[in-house]
């Protein structure tokens, strides 16, 4: 069974966000099923650069509505998956963020760049870029590639669809004069197709179109349900609730190991914990926080927006840090986010460290060297970073939504069960997330209560392995006729 793989970003070639690290993992875990997974991926000019090293070879040329489109190869680096890079100038020419301009405001022909990709996904779907390879499904993500369901769905003969929603609050909208200059077929303006309260959406053509639609957790199947996390699509999920599955994700179980990570200064394991105390002593010693061993370390890794409940953090920090404890961030985000912590930083620079931007290797440090890991989203449709936290040993404090919901637990008796891993509050308000914190902090007073907690983290799969199975039922439902070949 041949699977198409379409998304905009796929670590380590390209990330802004949770999508690159799935893109990644998800592939790589359908290989090992015995699936055929070839990436689809815009040609930006950071990828390039990348692949040069890997390998990189020109497929084909495609002439699509007059244009003439670039078709390369490159390999995952470290993986057999093999990417195939869409190249056009709109996305070879242009340095930094795949979606933004270094003002942070959107690339305004965002609509005509990533309709040039979905163009070329259709025509490789279609076998009409002469790529020897007959494609059975295609797996498409997010708004970026919501188009493409839509087109395909013109032609008689297409493969199946299957859309991924990592994130249904980010619709891909345009106005109607964008529908019109994009010159897409007069029937898809309609509320069923494409069309969103007088605007165009491209998330809309995957949510329609697709024959079966995943979302990245259970919970979060469920809550997009609901006019709270519907954003305005709610309707449409509950239509679609029978072709709609909620399936958690995975990590890459290699890539997150705090016993061979490279980034690590210390490393450890389950059996060997004590590596991890010589981390949050060299992680304090190199952000300048005081170096001591029994003050809890709470880690925060993130976009500095709403959706993360920075709001909630930010309205009791003040409190918070009369506490015995140590704050580390990293992330960027909103300009208004960015200024108050680094402003809090600078009044307790040996208490909280805050570093703006993003980093892999400090990312992968504060995870392992933290006690504890703050995830306070007001809603969070899996979240990657407790599942990383989960691994290295770091309890996640979390607010009950979404991923957040289905992976971590708290126990509510003295005494942890075999399910406690971390401490979860039910209300997005700054008291209820104090409470969490507090009740983490007077946890991690009792080393045999936090020792329970901690290898209980540690225990949990979180590897690809059932959920790769349950995206590999999905696509033999709807290609049943590939049965034999990947049986």
């Amino acid at each position: 069974m041949n699977i198409l793989f379409a998304t905009s970003e796929v670590y380590p070639l390209i990330k802004t966000g949770g999508l690159a690290d799935v893109a990644a993992s998800l592939p790589q875990a359908l290989l090992k099923l015995g699936l055929n997974v070839k990436i689809v991926l815009p040609a930006y000019s950071s990828v390039l650069s990348q692949a040069e090293k890997v390998e990189l070879k020109i497929l084909s040329s495609i002439t699509v509505l007059g244009r003439e489109i670039l078709l390369q190869q490159t390999r995952l680096p470290g993986t057999r998956v093999k990417v195939i890079l869409v190249n056009i100038k709109e996305f070879s020419e242009r340095e930094g963020n795949p979606y933004c301009g270094p003002d942070g405001n959107d690339w305004p022909d965002n609509h005509w760049r990533f309709y040039w990709f979905s163009l070329a996904v259709e025509a490789i779907a279609m076998n009409q870029a002469k790529l020897k390879w007959p494609v059975d499904i295609v797996h498409c993500n997010d708004w970026q590639t919501g188009l493409i369901p839509a087109l395909l769905s013109e032609h008689a003969s297409a493969p199946a669809t299957v859309f991924t929603i990592h994130n249904l609050a980010y619709r891909g909208l345009f106005s109607h004069q964008i529908f019109s200059e994009l010159n897409l077929p007069v029937s898809f303006w309609h509320h069923e197709k494409l069309e969103f309260y007088g605007q165009l959406s491209f998330m809309k053509g995957g949510l329609n179109f697709a024959q079966k639609i995943t979302t990245v957790s259970p919970s979060y199947a469920e809550e997009i349900q609901t006019p709270e996390f519907g954003n305005g699509l709610d309707g449409l999920m509950r239509v679609r609730k029978t072709d709609l599955h909620g399936i958690i994700n995975g990590i890459d179980m290699n890539e997150w190991n705090p016993n061979t990570d490279k980034c690590l200064t210390h490393k450890f394991s389950r059996k060997n914990i004590g590596g991890k105390l010589k981390g949050k002593l060299a992680l304090q010693n190199q952000l300048g926080l005081e170096e001591k061993a029994d003050t809890p370390l709470i880690g925060f890794i993130g976009r500095l927006v709403d959706q993360k409940g920075v709001d909630l953090i930010l309205a009791q920090i003040t409190l918070l840090l009369s506490k015995d404890c140590q704050l580390v961030f990293l992330g960027s985000g909103f300009p208004h986010y960015e200024l108050a912590l680094t402003n809090i930083a600078a009044q307790y620079p040996r208490k909280i460290s805050v570093t703006i931007g993003y980093d892999e290797i400090l990312a992968h440090r504060i995870e392992a060297a933290s006690d504890m890991f703050l995830m306070p989203s007001l809603f969070e449709p899996c979240g990657l970073n407790q599942l990383y936290s989960l691994r290295y040993a770091t309890l996640p404090i979390v607010h009950a939504v979404g991923g957040l919901k289905d992976t971590v637990f708290e126990c509510t008796t003295s005494e942890p069960d075999e399910l406690a891993n971390g401490f979860v509050f039910h209300k997005p308000t700054t008291i209820e997330l104090h409470h969490a914190i507090c009740r983490a902090l007077d946890a991690y007073k009792l080393p045999n209560v936090w020792k329970h907690l901690q290898q209980n983290a540690m225990n949990r799969d979180s590897s690809w392995e059932k959920s790769a199975q349950e995206y590999k039922a999905i696509y033999e439902d709807l290609a049943p006729d590939c049965l034999d070949k990947t049986t």
